[in-house]
């Protein structure tokens, strides 16, 4: 075998290792995160039952504005996806999709379940693959990047509209702090083929970004639908405190959402389950909800965006993989 052979073998070798050390971490992130959630369930039995009861009492109005805020995420969540393509996709299927796509997202683990879905969706509608990856690349840079500025912003006007503990800006601060630093280990750990493959990766979602933005309705779908995604979601939750007569302002609400999410990535788990239901916990008491009221709103919120919906999310899967839509 020639040096180059050897060096090709060694590459082959090299990826290999790296794929399976990915998915032993993923594993063993997972299988962590579950028996943490499970010791806390263990634990705080006492506060859960609370919370349960409480939810059980709650205001119905209020609830159903929650439950219309969770429909409003996958409505969001479609416009999102058709302005992240310029190609026009149609509107029922893919509004379907996105509610298919949301019960795969909660039984697949990091967001492989959504991924999918669209993936299959987009190359349906004649969108080649490596288009359709490179969609799904634009529509989750531009909701992180919603995120990232609006958690910013809330953040530096925290001392005069949003009041958050010392404890609750502490985790802020940290999750900052750990993402940036993770960036910068990826960068220093991959090697040189891995970054290279990755800047052409930026490059062609780059330049689909610009595409995107040459038609102001892609451009308006695309980051307007990233923001409605966010406040739905953070909707839900503020619609389930009201329910249950805890008042507390919406901007409050939404940054503790969006620092939960924040550390929700950092432990991959299905749908976040566990983690991110740990950390909005966590964040609504840095806030000043109650414990057991917090319990009860994160329990409402996982109510109406994933065990209602899954079940017919399923179905809808199944209905458009039988009519060859996925």
């Amino acid at each position: 075998m020639g040096e180059e052979g050897a060096d090709a073998a060694v590459m082959r070798i090299g990826t290999t290792l790296s794929r399976n050390l990915g998915r032993t971490w993923h594993l063993l992130a997972t299988l962590a995160v579950a028996m943490v959630g499970l010791w806390v369930l263990v634990a705080h039995r006492q506060t859960i039952a609370t919370g349960v009861d409480q939810l059980a009492v709650a205001d119905r109005t209020w609830l159903m504005a929650a439950g219309a805020a969770a429909m409003a995420t996958w409505v969001c969540a479609a416009v999102v996806q058709q302005g992240a393509v310029v190609e026009r996709l149609p509107a029922g299927r893919l509004l379907a999709a996105q509610f298919a796509a949301s019960a795969a997202h909660h039984v697949l683990p990091a967001g492989v379940g959504t991924s999918a879905v669209n993936l299959r969706f987009l190359t349906r509608c004649g969108l080649s693959t490596a288009n359709a990856v490179t969609a799904l690349a634009v529509r989750t840079a531009a909701a992180g990047l919603v995120r990232l500025v609006l958690a910013v912003v809330l953040l530096l006007v925290s001392h005069r509209t949003v009041r958050l503990s010392p404890a609750g800006q502490r985790v802020g601060l940290v999750l900052s702090v750990a993402g940036c630093g993770a960036v910068a280990a990826l960068v220093v750990l991959v090697n040189r083929t891995v970054r290279q493959r990755a800047a052409r990766a930026v490059r062609s979602v780059a330049a689909d970004v610009r595409a995107v933005h040459t038609r102001r309705s892609r451009a308006c779908a695309l980051w307007g639908g990233s923001f409605g995604l966010a406040l739905a979601n953070a909707a839900v939750v503020a619609a389930v405190l009201r329910a249950l007569e805890v008042a507390v302002p919406v901007g409050q609400v939404l940054l503790a959402y969006l620092i939960a999410g924040g550390a929700a990535v950092l432990l991959p788990t299905p749908g976040g389950l566990g983690s991110l239901d740990a950390a909005l916990v966590f964040m609504l008491t840095a806030v000043g909800v109650p414990t057991a009221a917090a319990v009860s709103a994160v329990l409402g919120y996982r109510l109406l965006t994933a065990w209602l919906p899954l079940f017919p999310g399923l179905l809808v899967l199944g209905l458009l993989a039988r009519r060859s839509a996925l």
